[in-house]
């Protein structure tokens, strides 16, 4: 796996999938081989706060993923924004994408075997949310979590988040954080519900394996970081990874991944090591 490669061969589509409420727009990459099934599909959510984006700001970065990881198809799939519908109609969304691709597998070019979900940022938090709602109703299983510098505390109270430096690309990012929670989370009860904040929930056994990267010079990295660490004494596999900070063309370019060779990297061992059996004991 070369990060750095230029993609090689890449079939990219657009389609429909069906959320909890209506159709949502999502768009399928596959890296390799186009006429044989994947033993792998990644369900990827966006950023944007919960208040915003779309299936483009990610893309350079799921291009890169599915040329790199070439026995995983990865479905990006829109999900109701907050300034249509608060919590929980994001959660309940990513849920159905997950039940949707499961049943629709044949029509995505995926065998059924292996099933990852993952998010940056509000996505990343959404793809959280789901493998508890997953484990609370009995599926669709899944092999794992790629968490990408996940919003996960609608408290805002971690250290990285109140010594936020006041420069030009830090600036106004927890008063950013702040809004996208007040239109997600307009009931301030919901704030500690586990399907808004999983690092709130104190069930977090019986969950697949995580993968959780975080940045040095992220606000959100102390989150990732404690999820990580309630995750593991709950037994789940986690591995945590701190990436240094890279500086960025435009500081509001999250999905652009200043990390992203580091990424792919982490990304890329975490699922060869999805796909290899367990050891007997």
């Amino acid at each position: 796996m070369n990060p750095v490669d230029a993609p090689v061969q890449l079939k990219i589509r657009d389609l429909e999938v069906a959320g909890a409420e209506g159709p949502l727009a999502a768009r399928l990459y596959a890296g390799g081989d186009a006429g044989a099934k994947k033993d792998g599909l990644i369900v990827f959510f966006h950023s944007g706060g919960f208040v915003g984006g779309d299936l483009d700001d990610a893309d350079e970065f799921l291009r890169h993923l599915a040329s790199c990881s070439t026995q995983h198809l990865v479905l990006a799939s829109c999900y109701t924004l907050a300034t249509e519908r608060p919590f929980p109609a994001a959660a309940e969304d990513a849920h159905a994408v997950l039940a949707w691709a499961k049943k629709h597998k044949a029509k995505l070019g995926w065998t059924g075997k292996r099933l990852v979900v993952s998010g940056i940022e509000a996505g990343a938090n959404l793809a959280a949310v789901c493998t508890l709602i997953a484990r609370d109703r009995g599926g669709p299983a899944l092999a794992g979590q790629i968490l990408i510098m996940p919003m996960l505390d609608p408290g805002l109270s971690t250290c990285s988040m109140r010594e936020i430096p006041q420069d030009a690309s830090q600036a106004g990012v927890a008063d950013s954080c702040a809004a996208s929670y007040r239109g997600y989370l307009p009931n301030a009860a919901d704030r500690t519900h586990p399907y808004a904040s999983p690092l709130q929930s104190s069930r977090l056994k019986n969950l697949p394996p995580a993968l959780i990267l975080s940045a040095e010079d992220d606000p959100l990295r102390d989150e990732a970081e404690q999820y990580g660490a309630k995750l593991t004494t709950c037994g789940v596999t986690t591995t945590v990874k701190r990436m240094a900070p890279a500086p960025l063309q435009d500081p509001a370019a999250r999905n652009e991944c200043a990390c992203r060779t580091v990424a792919l990297h982490e990304i890329g061992n975490f699922l060869h090591g999805l796909d290899v059996p367990p050891s007997p004991s």
